[in-house]
């Protein structure tokens, strides 16, 4: 008997939806398919309990669907955290389209994402996260109001990751304070694990506070970018959660 016959036997010993641990009781999953722009997406909403589902949008070319399916439903059931301990009036929700954004991304790809976005009637707000950008929130916005972060020059807030990073770079010196009595990152060694939009505002905060910052990231022509532009050191390991370090800062 063959491995994969093995462990797809072993998968029919357990729902495999409602049964996984990430699964936590969500309200609603929707798989959108079409045919002719080729998007495969997943709609994870958590709960809507205090107001509609909110999250953004992450295009990645996942290894498999099942892998898709896990992330939206992780990142879903986070953003209904998020909302609720930030006493806002939202659900969690989260949306993922398998596929590469450098390569498979297209503004009719991104209009059909948006219009079943609009078949939700307003239970779920997508908006920009990893493989997105304000410009791919503008599009949607022609198909739909239910989205958010699209440009100043429409009437939105625009890209949101300088606020996210300073909110990442808030949330370290508040942990720093509690573990090490002070909130001054100076000569602290942080390792930032992801270079996107987010990543490369959270290390100029934290270059500006004088901290000894090493990045890590799966494109390594990013990591030269952003290296060229500060003094960090890039990870060249094979186990960063057992690197020594005083912070650790993931940024997917």
């Amino acid at each position: 008997m063959t491995a994969d016959v093995i462990r797809s036997r072993d998968l029919l010993k357990v729902d495999p939806v409602f049964g996984q641990m990430s699964f936590d009781d969500h309200e609603q999953i929707v798989f959108c398919n079409d045919k002719d722009t080729g998007l495969k997406a997943i709609i994870g909403i958590h709960n809507t309990v205090l107001g509609p589902a909110l999250g953004g949008t992450r295009m990645w070319n996942y290894t498999n669907e099942w892998e898709a399916l896990n992330d939206v439903l992780r990142l879903s059931r986070g953003m209904t955290f998020k909302s609720a301990i930030t006493g806002l009036n939202l659900g969690g929700g989260k949306a993922v389209i398998i596929g590469d954004a450098k390569t498979q991304k297209t503004p009719e790809l991104m209009k059909r994402f948006g219009e079943f976005v609009h078949a939700l009637s307003g239970r779920y707000i997508t908006a920009e996260d990893v493989g997105m950008t304000t410009d791919d929130m503008d599009t949607v916005r022609e198909v739909t109001p239910y989205v958010t972060g699209i440009s100043e020059s429409k009437g939105g807030a625009g890209n949101p990751s300088p606020i996210t990073a300073y909110g990442v770079f808030m949330g370290m010196k508040a942990a720093a304070k509690f573990k090490y009595g002070s909130d001054v990152l100076e000569d602290k060694s942080v390792y930032v694990q992801g270079i996107g939009h987010v990543g490369e505002a959270l290390v100029e905060h934290l270059m500006n506070e004088g901290a000894k910052v090493t990045i890590a990231d799966l494109n390594q022509e990013r990591l030269e970018e952003v290296r060229s532009k500060y003094d960090v050191t890039i990870y060249g390991g094979q186990d960063i959660y057992n690197e020594p370090m005083d912070i650790y800062a993931p940024c997917a």
